[in-house]
């Protein structure tokens, strides 16, 4: 059994002073996906025993950053989606397994006037395109945060928030494209009624302790890996960021020594 765990920390140097340190290790994950890092190379030093981590920074400082803490080292590495124009900010790390590839994501921001949606539409399709891809050969699990809300069950004012940012018409239809193209959103695999489930609250109007928020961080597999799922979670205990950390579970190996 697998236990996987993605946080968007929104600039981690600020979470390690919340307490980020404690709440890896009590979580004991075998792989630990951070998007939003916010970092460039040498600005951090964060081990933990018995993990290996990978991290893809953002050409442009105090920006983007994704990272992969794991368990079990990979056969292989690959970082972003050798699209010069999407890998500019660090946003997809891929880890390859046996049976298996692990990608985490910080899918673009559409922006409060959607001033980058058309840009967001290319990524989609490059993403998806990127991920089938990698399904040629082995099934994949990607998470992180997606920046859509997918239904209106996923956030908490839907009919205020209709195409705003996160919740536009054509977001929501490129990740139902996602999911018709043989992908399994595991939140809704295991709760598909389940309401007030959010995973971001927006810092303004005290949303957070009015549960005002939307589900947007995610754990997505490929359709075969279904029999496998044992189970998800989102844990909205845990403070830090503007978002919490989401979990899945998972029937499977990893045939490969500690680091």
């Amino acid at each position: 059994m697998l236990k996987f765990v993605s946080w968007n920390v929104n600039g981690l140097r600020a979470v390690v002073g919340k307490g980020f340190r404690d709440i890896f290790t009590g979580l004991d994950a075998d792989f630990f996906c951070l998007q939003e890092t916010k970092l460039q190379a040498g600005q951090i030093d964060l081990q933990f025993e018995g993990y290996d981590s990978y991290w893809n920074y953002a050409e442009k400082k105090g920006y983007s950053g994704t990272c992969i803490f794991t368990k079990h080292k990979p056969l292989s590495v690959d970082y972003g989606m050798h699209i010069p124009e999407h890998d500019t900010e660090g946003r997809v790390i891929t880890l390859e397994y046996p049976s298996f590839y692990l990608t985490t994501v910080y899918t673009p921001n559409s922006k409060d006037d959607l001033s980058r949606l058309s840009y967001r539409q290319v990524w989609e399709d490059d993403f998806l395109a990127y991920l089938k891809q990698l399904e040629t050969t082995k099934p994949v699990i990607f998470c992180g945060d997606l920046n859509v809300a997918h239904e209106e069950i996923d956030l908490k004012n839907p009919r205020t928030n209709h195409n705003n940012a996160g919740f536009t018409d054509e977001e929501r239809e490129k990740f139902s494209a996602l999911l018709n193209a043989g992908f399994i959103d595991t939140y809704r695999f295991f709760y598909p009624d389940k309401t007030g489930a959010y995973s971001w609250w927006s810092y303004r109007r005290n949303a957070r302790a009015t549960n005002a928020g939307w589900r947007i961080d995610y754990f997505v597999t490929s359709e075969c890996l279904r029999d496998r799922l044992t189970d998800a979670d989102i844990l909205s205990d845990i403070y830090g960021s503007d978002h919490c950390p989401v979990t899945l579970t998972a029937d499977l190996e990893v045939e490969s020594s500690k680091p």
